[in-house]
């Protein structure tokens, strides 16, 4: 069995019935407190075996301290980054570096993986998933914070932050029924994804608030440009008068506009084609460019860090999930530019 969490000073704050600045300034030795507060504050440390956190090791010593990321699947790399770079920005102005680990897509090597960093010294984990699919909870046995980015686990307590792609799906259609587009439907990804059903549900929510529904039933598939344009060629055939596609990636938009273009409709003054992730390889280099949400994968990032160090420094900001919205990003796919 794990052992139980350890005290933090915040633990040792309540014990001794002092504020904790107060208990911060008996532990570490620094600031005039009264000597008597000083004993009571030091009993309640050994009482709870408390031993001063990693964080506040590093900025008294000025020696960098170390976060593990772990990566779930390489299939992540893309998404990864951005969320590493992001949290690097939160690393180092505090004297953090950071570790990186991948599973390569085998999730039972989390754990393993995990433990090996704590054994290197890492004072926490910041492990970045898949919002395809739950990523299996390392946080009871690696014993030191995690906090899980880009995808939900299999376990309600733990801390994560994702997209939002209920909101990211409803900016979508909420833009495109700005612009006036009523026949609007949906092209996506597979039907088990929890990304892909978050933004679907936004999508349909969206439509009913302005008195709408999809034209078609919603095209379920791979995340694949050659199935995308086979998607849209029978769309085109059971729903030629569909004046909007939502697709569930920019991958499947910018094989959608091929197929759009190909049968002689012009986007977007015949059809609006709206993408998803703003990947700039596909969003960017199509013609015209696409509309697509940005999950803001940076900031997911720092806010993971942020939080993680907040329980390294001996704070409880408590479970669940942390949703960040992203941002439309409008491009010519949808509206052309002004003369």
């Amino acid at each position: 069995m794990a052992d139980a969490r350890p005290s933090t000073l915040s633990d040792v704050a309540e014990l001794a019935g002092v504020s904790l600045t107060t208990a911060s300034k008996a532990v570490n030795g620094q600031g005039r407190i009264a000597e008597a507060t000083r004993r009571r504050v030091l009993r309640a440390a050994r009482q709870l075996s408390y031993a001063p956190n990693l964080l506040a090791k590093s900025l008294a010593s000025g020696r960098a301290s170390i976060v593990g990321v772990l990566l779930r699947d390489e299939l992540v790399h893309r998404i990864a980054m951005p969320i590493v770079i992001g949290a690097q920005s939160e690393l180092e102005p505090r004297a953090f570096s950071a570790i990186l680990a991948d599973a390569t897509g085998e999730v039972s090597r989390l754990g393993e993986l995990g433990i090996l960093l704590r054994q290197q010294g890492a004072d926490g984990l910041v492990i970045i998933g898949d919002n395809q699919d739950n990523t299996p909870s390392i946080s009871a046995i690696v014993e030191i914070p995690c906090v899980y980015v880009h995808g939900p686990t299999t376990d309600p307590r733990d801390v994560v932050h994702v997209s939002d792609d209920f909101a990211g799906g409803a900016a979508v259609v909420r833009h495109l029924a700005d612009l006036g587009r009523s026949r609007i439907t949906h092209i996506t990804g597979p039907a088990g994804s929890p990304a892909v059903r978050h933004r679907l549900e936004g999508v349909v929510h969206q439509l009913g608030e302005h008195g709408l529904r999809l034209v078609a039933a919603p095209r379920f598939g791979r995340w694949s440009q050659r199935w995308a344009r086979s998607a849209a060629r029978d769309l085109l055939s059971e729903v030629p008068d569909v004046d909007a596609i939502v697709c569930g990636s920019d991958q499947i938009a910018a094989a959608v506009l091929e197929s759009i273009s190909a049968a002689g409709r012009k986007v977007p003054d015949d059809v609006a084609i709206t993408g998803y992730d703003n990947w700039a390889v596909f969003a960017q280099e199509t013609d015209p460019g696409l509309t697509t949400v940005d999950m803001e994968l940076a900031h997911l990032g720092a806010a993971a860090v942020r939080d993680l160090l907040a329980i390294v420094g001996g704070d409880r900001p408590g479970g669940g999930t942390r949703l960040h919205p992203g941002t439309l990003i409008v491009r010519g796919s949808t509206r052309k530019d002004p003369p």
